[in-house]
Protein backbone atom coordinates (compact mmCIF):
# COMPACT_ATOMS: atom_id res chain seq x y z
CA UNK A 1 0.00 0.00 0.00
CA UNK A 2 1.11 3.64 -0.89
CA UNK A 3 1.80 5.81 1.75
CA UNK A 4 2.08 8.97 -0.26
CA UNK A 5 -0.68 11.36 1.34
CA UNK A 6 -4.22 11.94 -0.29
CA UNK A 7 -6.89 13.89 1.48
CA UNK A 8 -10.20 14.01 0.69
CA UNK A 9 -10.03 17.36 -0.47
CA UNK A 10 -7.53 16.56 -3.18
CA UNK A 11 -9.49 13.40 -4.20
CA UNK A 12 -12.90 15.37 -4.28
CA UNK A 13 -10.84 17.80 -6.68
CA UNK A 14 -10.05 14.99 -8.66
CA UNK A 15 -13.49 13.72 -8.65
CA UNK A 16 -15.06 17.17 -9.90
CA UNK A 17 -12.64 16.89 -13.10
CA UNK A 18 -14.32 13.17 -13.77
CA UNK A 19 -17.86 13.95 -12.72
CA UNK A 20 -19.47 17.01 -10.84
CA UNK A 21 -22.14 14.71 -9.29
CA UNK A 22 -18.88 12.77 -7.27
CA UNK A 23 -17.83 16.26 -5.49
CA UNK A 24 -21.32 16.73 -3.60
CA UNK A 25 -20.65 12.83 -2.84
CA UNK A 26 -17.64 13.06 -1.28
CA UNK A 27 -18.57 15.83 0.99
CA UNK A 28 -21.71 14.52 2.52
CA UNK A 29 -19.59 11.59 2.91
CA UNK A 30 -16.67 13.72 4.71
CA UNK A 31 -19.62 15.81 6.43
CA UNK A 32 -21.04 12.27 7.96
CA UNK A 33 -17.38 11.08 8.43
CA UNK A 34 -16.57 13.77 10.92
CA UNK A 35 -19.95 13.66 12.96
CA UNK A 36 -20.00 10.18 13.51
CA UNK A 37 -16.05 9.97 14.39
CA UNK A 38 -16.19 12.84 16.83
CA UNK A 39 -19.32 11.19 18.20
CA UNK A 40 -17.52 7.87 18.87
CA UNK A 41 -14.34 9.20 19.37
CA UNK A 42 -16.07 11.49 22.77
CA UNK A 43 -17.91 8.66 23.73
CA UNK A 44 -14.80 6.37 23.53
CA UNK A 45 -12.73 8.94 25.49
CA UNK A 46 -14.90 9.71 28.33
CA UNK A 47 -15.71 6.08 28.61
CA UNK A 48 -11.62 5.35 28.65
CA UNK A 49 -11.19 8.49 31.27
CA UNK A 50 -13.77 7.27 33.97
CA UNK A 51 -12.23 3.34 33.53
CA UNK A 52 -8.97 4.93 33.99
CA UNK A 53 -9.25 7.00 37.08
CA UNK A 54 -11.52 4.32 38.96
CA UNK A 55 -8.51 2.06 38.02
CA UNK A 56 -6.21 4.40 39.74
CA UNK A 57 -8.10 4.75 42.45
CA UNK A 58 -8.37 0.90 43.35
CA UNK A 59 -12.57 1.29 42.01
CA UNK A 60 -14.34 -0.51 39.39
CA UNK A 61 -16.14 2.12 37.25
CA UNK A 62 -18.44 2.43 35.18
CA UNK A 63 -20.12 -1.33 35.59
CA UNK A 64 -24.09 -1.77 34.55
CA UNK A 65 -24.88 -0.04 31.63
CA UNK A 66 -23.69 -2.20 28.92
CA UNK A 67 -21.04 -5.28 29.29
CA UNK A 68 -18.73 -3.52 31.64
CA UNK A 69 -19.88 -0.12 31.90
CA UNK A 70 -19.30 0.20 28.03
CA UNK A 71 -22.93 1.87 26.88
CA UNK A 72 -22.29 4.13 30.29
CA UNK A 73 -21.69 7.06 28.10
CA UNK A 74 -24.34 6.68 25.72
CA UNK A 75 -27.26 6.90 28.59
CA UNK A 76 -25.19 9.79 29.92
CA UNK A 77 -25.30 11.39 26.26
CA UNK A 78 -29.38 10.80 25.99
CA UNK A 79 -29.78 12.34 29.69
CA UNK A 80 -28.15 15.40 28.97
CA UNK A 81 -29.98 15.91 25.45
CA UNK A 82 -33.00 14.95 27.83
CA UNK A 83 -32.49 17.79 30.13
CA UNK A 84 -33.83 20.98 30.48
CA UNK A 85 -31.43 23.52 29.05
CA UNK A 86 -31.55 26.92 31.25
CA UNK A 87 -30.41 30.58 30.45
CA UNK A 88 -29.57 32.26 33.28
CA UNK A 89 -32.02 35.15 33.72
CA UNK A 90 -28.95 38.39 33.55
CA UNK A 91 -26.94 36.30 30.92
CA UNK A 92 -26.60 37.55 27.38
CA UNK A 93 -28.58 35.32 25.55
CA UNK A 94 -26.98 35.12 22.16
CA UNK A 95 -23.16 34.61 23.72
CA UNK A 96 -24.82 32.28 26.09
CA UNK A 97 -25.64 30.20 23.29
CA UNK A 98 -22.48 30.91 21.16
CA UNK A 99 -19.73 30.28 23.17
CA UNK A 100 -20.18 26.41 23.74
CA UNK A 101 -21.13 25.47 19.70
CA UNK A 102 -17.62 27.88 19.37
CA UNK A 103 -15.40 25.60 21.39
CA UNK A 104 -16.84 22.51 19.70
CA UNK A 105 -16.24 23.39 16.11
CA UNK A 106 -12.62 24.66 17.06
CA UNK A 107 -11.90 21.10 17.67
CA UNK A 108 -13.82 19.99 15.03
CA UNK A 109 -12.01 21.94 12.68
CA UNK A 110 -8.34 21.33 14.15
CA UNK A 111 -9.49 17.74 13.90
CA UNK A 112 -10.12 17.80 9.56
CA UNK A 113 -6.70 18.59 9.61
CA UNK A 114 -5.03 15.72 11.23
CA UNK A 115 -3.21 13.40 9.13
CA UNK A 116 -4.62 9.52 10.95
CA UNK A 117 -3.31 7.71 8.00
CA UNK A 118 -1.89 8.56 4.28
CA UNK A 119 -5.57 8.42 2.82
CA UNK A 120 -7.42 9.31 6.55
CA UNK A 121 -7.27 13.27 5.99
CA UNK A 122 -10.28 15.43 5.25
CA UNK A 123 -8.00 18.11 3.97
CA UNK A 124 -4.26 18.20 3.60
CA UNK A 125 -3.09 21.80 4.33
CA UNK A 126 0.20 23.33 3.28
CA UNK A 127 -0.09 25.11 6.04
CA UNK A 128 -1.44 22.62 8.48
CA UNK A 129 0.57 23.13 11.44
CA UNK A 130 -0.02 27.55 11.76
CA UNK A 131 -3.87 26.65 10.84
CA UNK A 132 -4.31 24.39 13.31
CA UNK A 133 -2.44 26.93 15.75
CA UNK A 134 -4.84 29.14 14.68
CA UNK A 135 -8.10 27.38 14.69
CA UNK A 136 -7.23 26.03 18.19
CA UNK A 137 -8.05 29.48 19.24
CA UNK A 138 -11.58 29.54 18.91
CA UNK A 139 -11.97 27.05 22.44
CA UNK A 140 -10.36 30.08 24.11
CA UNK A 141 -12.63 32.53 22.58
CA UNK A 142 -15.61 30.07 23.57
CA UNK A 143 -14.86 29.78 26.96
CA UNK A 144 -14.29 33.35 27.49
CA UNK A 145 -17.81 34.25 25.90
CA UNK A 146 -19.06 31.49 27.80
CA UNK A 147 -17.88 33.01 31.28
CA UNK A 148 -18.24 36.62 31.00
CA UNK A 149 -22.34 36.04 29.25
CA UNK A 150 -23.56 33.73 32.20
CA UNK A 151 -23.60 36.97 34.43
CA UNK A 152 -21.99 34.86 37.42
CA UNK A 153 -18.75 35.99 39.22
CA UNK A 154 -17.66 32.26 39.40
CA UNK A 155 -18.31 31.60 35.89
CA UNK A 156 -16.44 35.11 35.49
CA UNK A 157 -13.16 34.22 37.38
CA UNK A 158 -13.28 30.45 35.36
CA UNK A 159 -12.92 32.18 32.11
CA UNK A 160 -10.17 35.09 33.03
CA UNK A 161 -8.09 32.53 34.10
CA UNK A 162 -8.86 29.97 30.89
CA UNK A 163 -7.76 32.98 28.97
CA UNK A 164 -4.39 33.96 30.89
CA UNK A 165 -3.21 30.36 30.89
CA UNK A 166 -3.82 29.12 27.62
CA UNK A 167 -2.32 32.44 25.92
CA UNK A 168 0.48 31.85 28.15
CA UNK A 169 0.74 28.41 27.56
CA UNK A 170 0.24 28.76 23.90
CA UNK A 171 3.68 30.39 23.64
CA UNK A 172 5.71 27.11 25.16
CA UNK A 173 3.72 24.94 22.62
CA UNK A 174 4.57 26.81 19.52
CA UNK A 175 8.12 26.96 20.02
CA UNK A 176 7.94 23.04 20.53
CA UNK A 177 5.84 23.13 17.27
CA UNK A 178 8.55 25.34 15.33
CA UNK A 179 11.37 22.43 16.46
CA UNK A 180 9.50 19.82 14.48
CA UNK A 181 8.52 22.48 11.93
CA UNK A 182 12.41 23.10 11.81
CA UNK A 183 13.50 19.68 11.71
CA UNK A 184 11.21 19.00 8.46
CA UNK A 185 11.22 21.80 6.35
CA UNK A 186 8.05 22.32 6.03
CA UNK A 187 4.21 23.26 7.46
CA UNK A 188 2.54 20.61 6.42
CA UNK A 189 1.19 18.17 8.35
CA UNK A 190 1.94 15.00 6.12
CA UNK A 191 5.08 16.54 5.06
CA UNK A 192 5.96 16.50 8.64
CA UNK A 193 4.94 12.78 8.94
CA UNK A 194 7.25 11.76 5.73
CA UNK A 195 10.13 13.67 7.05
CA UNK A 196 10.50 10.93 10.16
CA UNK A 197 10.54 7.71 7.51
CA UNK A 198 14.58 7.88 8.77
CA UNK A 199 13.50 8.28 12.58
CA UNK A 200 10.90 9.79 14.81
CA UNK A 201 11.64 13.01 15.93
CA UNK A 202 11.29 12.26 19.33
CA UNK A 203 15.05 10.54 19.28
CA UNK A 204 16.53 11.87 16.60
CA UNK A 205 18.30 15.71 16.71
CA UNK A 206 20.73 15.24 19.61
CA UNK A 207 17.71 15.44 21.99
CA UNK A 208 16.26 18.79 20.89
CA UNK A 209 13.40 16.63 19.72
CA UNK A 210 12.81 14.67 23.18
CA UNK A 211 12.77 18.51 24.88
CA UNK A 212 10.52 20.27 22.61
CA UNK A 213 8.47 16.65 22.77
CA UNK A 214 8.16 17.20 26.78
CA UNK A 215 7.46 21.12 26.36
CA UNK A 216 4.69 20.22 23.62
CA UNK A 217 2.77 17.61 26.29
CA UNK A 218 3.12 19.64 29.38
CA UNK A 219 1.75 22.94 27.59
CA UNK A 220 -0.64 21.40 25.82
CA UNK A 221 -2.30 19.83 29.35
CA UNK A 222 -2.33 23.40 29.90
CA UNK A 223 -3.92 24.44 27.12
CA UNK A 224 -6.52 21.86 27.39
CA UNK A 225 -7.22 23.03 31.25
CA UNK A 226 -6.30 19.26 32.73
CA UNK A 227 -5.22 18.58 35.98
CA UNK A 228 -3.02 19.86 37.04
CA UNK A 229 -3.67 22.79 35.49
CA UNK A 230 -7.14 22.73 35.64
CA UNK A 231 -7.52 26.62 37.11
CA UNK A 232 -10.26 27.47 34.83
CA UNK A 233 -12.95 25.14 36.64
CA UNK A 234 -11.52 24.48 40.10
CA UNK A 235 -14.32 23.05 41.70
CA UNK A 236 -12.97 23.59 45.21
CA UNK A 237 -12.89 27.09 44.45
CA UNK A 238 -15.25 28.60 41.58
CA UNK A 239 -18.10 25.46 41.75
CA UNK A 240 -17.60 24.77 38.35
CA UNK A 241 -15.55 27.71 36.49
CA UNK A 242 -16.41 29.15 33.33
CA UNK A 243 -19.48 26.28 32.97
CA UNK A 244 -21.16 27.31 36.05
CA UNK A 245 -24.59 28.34 34.19
CA UNK A 246 -24.37 25.39 31.65
CA UNK A 247 -26.98 22.60 31.57
CA UNK A 248 -28.12 20.52 29.07
CA UNK A 249 -26.77 19.97 25.19
CA UNK A 250 -24.98 23.12 25.53
CA UNK A 251 -23.13 21.48 28.88
CA UNK A 252 -22.39 18.57 26.84
CA UNK A 253 -20.63 20.38 24.07
CA UNK A 254 -18.47 21.78 26.39
CA UNK A 255 -18.22 18.73 28.18
CA UNK A 256 -16.78 16.76 24.54
CA UNK A 257 -14.73 20.06 23.15
CA UNK A 258 -12.66 19.09 26.68
CA UNK A 259 -11.98 15.29 25.69
CA UNK A 260 -11.92 16.71 21.49
CA UNK A 261 -9.19 18.83 23.34
CA UNK A 262 -7.53 15.60 24.40
CA UNK A 263 -7.28 13.67 21.07
CA UNK A 264 -5.71 17.01 18.90
CA UNK A 265 -3.34 17.51 21.73
CA UNK A 266 -2.53 13.27 21.52
CA UNK A 267 -2.56 13.71 17.83
CA UNK A 268 -0.51 16.52 17.34
CA UNK A 269 2.01 14.91 20.02
CA UNK A 270 1.80 12.23 17.36
CA UNK A 271 2.20 13.89 14.10
CA UNK A 272 5.11 16.17 15.24
CA UNK A 273 7.17 13.73 17.05
CA UNK A 274 6.25 10.21 17.14
CA UNK A 275 6.07 9.57 12.92
CA UNK A 276 2.29 9.68 12.51
CA UNK A 277 1.06 6.65 11.05
CA UNK A 278 4.98 5.73 10.33
CA UNK A 279 5.42 2.30 11.84
CA UNK A 280 8.84 2.03 14.32
CA UNK A 281 11.74 0.74 12.47
CA UNK A 282 15.36 0.40 14.25
CA UNK A 283 18.09 0.91 12.00
CA UNK A 284 19.39 -2.05 9.56
CA UNK A 285 16.70 -4.62 11.47
CA UNK A 286 15.51 -5.91 8.13
CA UNK A 287 13.31 -8.47 9.96
CA UNK A 288 11.85 -6.35 12.96
CA UNK A 289 10.82 -3.39 10.25
CA UNK A 290 9.19 -6.20 7.86
CA UNK A 291 6.94 -7.21 11.04
CA UNK A 292 6.01 -3.67 11.43
CA UNK A 293 5.21 -2.59 8.18
CA UNK A 294 2.59 -5.78 8.18
CA UNK A 295 0.58 -3.49 11.13
CA UNK A 296 -2.05 -0.64 8.76
CA UNK A 297 -0.70 2.62 9.55
CA UNK A 298 -3.90 3.93 10.98
CA UNK A 299 -3.24 1.15 13.53
CA UNK A 300 0.04 2.52 14.36
CA UNK A 301 -1.27 6.18 14.61
CA UNK A 302 -4.23 5.24 16.66
CA UNK A 303 -1.81 3.40 19.49
CA UNK A 304 0.33 6.11 19.49
CA UNK A 305 -2.14 8.46 19.79
CA UNK A 306 -3.60 6.20 22.80
CA UNK A 307 -0.49 6.27 24.52
CA UNK A 308 -0.50 9.55 24.65
CA UNK A 309 -3.88 10.16 26.05
CA UNK A 310 -3.22 7.14 28.43
CA UNK A 311 -0.36 10.05 29.59
CA UNK A 312 -1.97 12.72 29.62
CA UNK A 313 -4.96 10.87 31.55
CA UNK A 314 -2.33 9.69 33.82
CA UNK A 315 -1.42 12.85 34.53
CA UNK A 316 -4.80 13.94 35.67
CA UNK A 317 -4.82 11.63 38.57
CA UNK A 318 -1.83 11.72 40.06
CA UNK A 319 -0.69 15.86 40.09
CA UNK A 320 -2.27 17.90 42.81
CA UNK A 321 -3.67 21.37 41.04
CA UNK A 322 -1.08 23.72 40.78
CA UNK A 323 -1.96 27.43 42.42
CA UNK A 324 -2.36 30.72 40.02
CA UNK A 325 0.80 32.14 40.66
CA UNK A 326 2.58 28.66 40.53
CA UNK A 327 1.08 28.04 37.10
CA UNK A 328 2.12 31.14 35.97
CA UNK A 329 5.61 30.78 37.02
CA UNK A 330 5.91 27.65 35.54
CA UNK A 331 5.45 28.83 32.04
CA UNK A 332 7.67 32.45 32.00
CA UNK A 333 9.96 31.28 34.23
CA UNK A 334 10.92 27.70 33.28
CA UNK A 335 9.12 26.47 30.08
CA UNK A 336 9.63 29.55 28.29
CA UNK A 337 13.28 29.69 28.77
CA UNK A 338 13.61 26.02 27.98
CA UNK A 339 11.88 26.37 25.02
CA UNK A 340 13.79 29.47 23.13
CA UNK A 341 16.90 27.43 24.60
CA UNK A 342 15.89 24.33 22.45
CA UNK A 343 14.78 26.37 19.34
CA UNK A 344 18.11 28.42 19.33
CA UNK A 345 20.04 24.36 19.81
CA UNK A 346 17.75 23.01 16.54
CA UNK A 347 18.11 26.41 14.76
CA UNK A 348 21.97 25.59 15.18
CA UNK A 349 21.68 21.39 14.19
CA UNK A 350 19.69 22.65 10.69
CA UNK A 351 22.53 25.09 9.49
CA UNK A 352 25.12 23.03 11.07
CA UNK A 353 23.67 20.03 9.08
CA UNK A 354 23.91 17.54 12.13
CA UNK A 355 19.81 17.08 12.53
CA UNK A 356 19.38 14.16 10.42
CA UNK A 357 21.69 11.36 12.65
CA UNK A 358 20.26 10.20 15.63
CA UNK A 359 24.21 10.48 16.95
CA UNK A 360 27.35 12.44 16.00
CA UNK A 361 28.37 9.14 13.90
CA UNK A 362 27.85 9.49 10.46
CA UNK A 363 25.83 6.95 8.96
CA UNK A 364 26.80 4.27 6.33
CA UNK A 365 24.50 5.47 3.46
CA UNK A 366 23.77 9.25 3.67
CA UNK A 367 19.91 10.39 5.00
CA UNK A 368 17.59 12.01 2.36
CA UNK A 369 17.12 15.46 3.61
CA UNK A 370 13.61 16.69 4.93
CA UNK A 371 11.17 18.71 1.89
CA UNK A 372 12.48 21.88 1.51
CA UNK A 373 16.00 20.81 2.45
CA UNK A 374 18.79 20.49 0.08
CA UNK A 375 19.48 17.28 -0.22
CA UNK A 376 23.49 17.76 1.60
CA UNK A 377 21.69 18.84 4.38
CA UNK A 378 22.94 22.49 4.67
CA UNK A 379 20.04 25.09 5.29
CA UNK A 380 19.51 26.63 1.85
Amino acid sequence: MSLEPQSLASRTAAAVDAEPWMAIAFLAASVVGVAAFVTVLGLVLIYAERKIAAHFQCRVGPYRVGPHGTLQAVADAIKLLLKEDVVPAGADRLLHILAPVLSFAGMVLCIVALPLGPHAQVVDLDIGVLYVAAVAGLGVIGILLGGWSSHNKWSLLGAMRAGAQIISYELSAMLALLVAVLFSGTLQLSGIVLAQQEGWWIWRAHGAGVVAFALFVVAGTAEINRTPFDLAEGESELTAGFHTEYSGLRFAFFFLAEFLNLFVVAAMVTTLFLGGWMPLHIGQWAAWNAAMDLLPPGLWFAGKAAAVVFLLMWFRWTFPRLRVDQLMRLEWKVLLPIGFANLFFAAGLVVSGWYFFPTDAAPTAPLPAPAGWPSDGAAP
